[in-house]
């Protein structure tokens, strides 16, 4: 490659979403309105957690850190989307798509691992109660986080310093509302099989041991329930995991039904509606499964509004 081909490309053009210009104000009203959701949904969580006495346990301090995880991950997409609908250009300069590429990375990895980490909380939870403070020291807590976000850290960046050293020539249009790897990967003019090698064994990794991980937990929650079968038993199971599962379900479900199931019929369409999934919708609803299925949540909800009414009041 010549020096002149690295500079050709200084910014990318991102098509967006595929939507009739008649519906694009409807669309925009509609995706503003889920960000602004997905922003206050998980803000009230950390807030709640925050300053709540009775959330600061293992449990809500991995929730709030997926809070987080959730509205930064929406974050990295949704403003520029949003700017995309409403510009005649949609440019990305070129350092800002590999940014976005990273923060993206970055989040989407932060929230795998932390759904490994609610697993075993819950695991330990329903298999070893009366162990439970002992196993789930703080300090364990706060090592599984740290771990987390480091992990995430070195993996982002791996990624995203092996597509700096690509060369982009002509074509600069990205058939996406985002800097997804894959997509950069087929607009470059350089030679791609490192990246590639990276992306399967990295890729795999990061994401099937994981949910690996978790379905560990889970088959460990369902044996250990099994053995003292009991309709309160099965009850406070199902209270305990079934915010998690639903989490982890929309979460893994979509990713791994993009990333990891080969399609030869995964049209550009296909692909973008199929993100869309896992970074706006996801992301939004999770407050949502956590709250409305959690009288931790609910109680804590009703105790902090009173303490605000309180002190207004007084």
């Amino acid at each position: 490659m010549t020096g002149k081909n690295h500079t050709t490309v200084s910014e990318f053009l991102l098509l967006g979403l595929p939507i009739h210009p008649q519906h694009k104000h409807l669309f925009y009203i509609l995706f503003l309105a889920m960000y602004l959701t997905t922003v206050l949904g998980n803000l009230i969580i950390i807030v709640l957690i925050r300053m709540d006495s009775h959330l600061h346990t293992p449990m809500y301090l991995f929730l709030s850190n997926l809070s987080f995880s959730d509205l930064c991950f929406s974050s990295v997409t949704m403003p520029k989307l949003l700017q995309i609908m409403n510009s005649q250009v949609p440019s990305i300069p070129y350092a800002g798509c590999l940014t976005q590429m990273y923060f993206f990375l970055f989040f989407a990895d932060l929230e795998s691992f932390l759904l490994v980490a609610m697993a075993y909380d819950r695991y330990v939870a329903i298999c070893f109660p009366l162990h439970y403070t002992s196993i789930m020291s703080p300090m364990l807590c706060l090592t599984l986080v740290a771990l987390s976000w480091v992990l995430t850290t070195f993996h982002a960046l791996l990624h995203t310093l092996l597509m700096a050293r690509l060369s982009f020539c002509a074509d600069n249009v990205i058939p996406h509302f985002f800097c997804d790897m894959s997509v950069l990967l087929k607009l470059s003019c350089s030679d791609t099989h490192v990246n590639e090698l990276v992306i399967f064994v990295m890729g795999g990794i990061i994401l099937v041991i994981p949910f690996l991980l978790i379905t560990m937990s889970y088959s460990g929650i369902v044996s250990s329930i099994l053995k003292v079968p009991s309709a309160r038993g099965i009850r406070k199971a199902f209270s305990t995991c079934g915010s998690h599962l639903s989490v982890v379900s929309l979460f893994y479900g979509t990713v791994i039904g993009l990333y990891l199931v080969p399609s030869a019929d995964n049209s550009p369409v296909k692909e973008t509606i199929m993100a869309m999934m896992y970074t706006v919708v996801t992301p939004m609803l999770n407050p949502f499964i956590y709250s409305l299925r959690n009288r931790d949540i609910k109680g804590a909800l009703g105790r902090v509004v009173c303490k605000i009414s309180f002190s207004m009041g007084g």
